[in-house]
């Protein structure tokens, strides 16, 4: 897979993702549904704390990627969704850092909603990997 960035303007790298990529060669697509803070048995965990939701749903993308033989670096596309954009830009540090320490920069939409399918869930990640 070939991966190339699209940017026009510059100051989207600056908060760590494309304006646009094209992709080419490739074999694979995941189309991830969207992952939020809920343990292994289902259970909502971290009711209250964005920064720890945020945290344990970037562990669930991860493990939907690592079960499809991918990793954070195959990512290409990631929508974010969150009932506190203010609240979660405050913490945004705990995804970014991951996708910088993957060396990604992933094209990125970012929605605050009035709140998402499971009551308690601030924060839910969705995207598409590619391989």
């Amino acid at each position: 897979m070939e991966r190339s960035a699209v940017n026009p303007v510059t100051w989207s790298l600056e908060m760590g993702f494309n304006q646009g990529e094209v992709v080419s060669g490739q074999t694979r697509t995941l189309f991830i549904s969207g992952q939020t803070s809920m343990s292994v048995d289902g259970r909502p965990e971290h009711d209250g704390d964005i920064a720890a939701q945020l945290a344990l749903a970037a562990d669930n993308l991860e493990a939907v990627l690592g079960e499809a033989d991918m990793s954070l670096a195959n990512l290409v596309r990631l929508n974010v969704y969150t009932t506190d954009v203010d609240d979660l830009f405050t913490h945004y540090g705990v995804l970014a850092g991951r996708l910088g320490a993957a060396g990604v920069s992933p094209t990125t939409t970012m929605l605050g909603v009035t709140r998402l399918a499971i009551p308690g869930q601030l924060v839910e990640l969705e995207g598409t990997a590619v391989a």
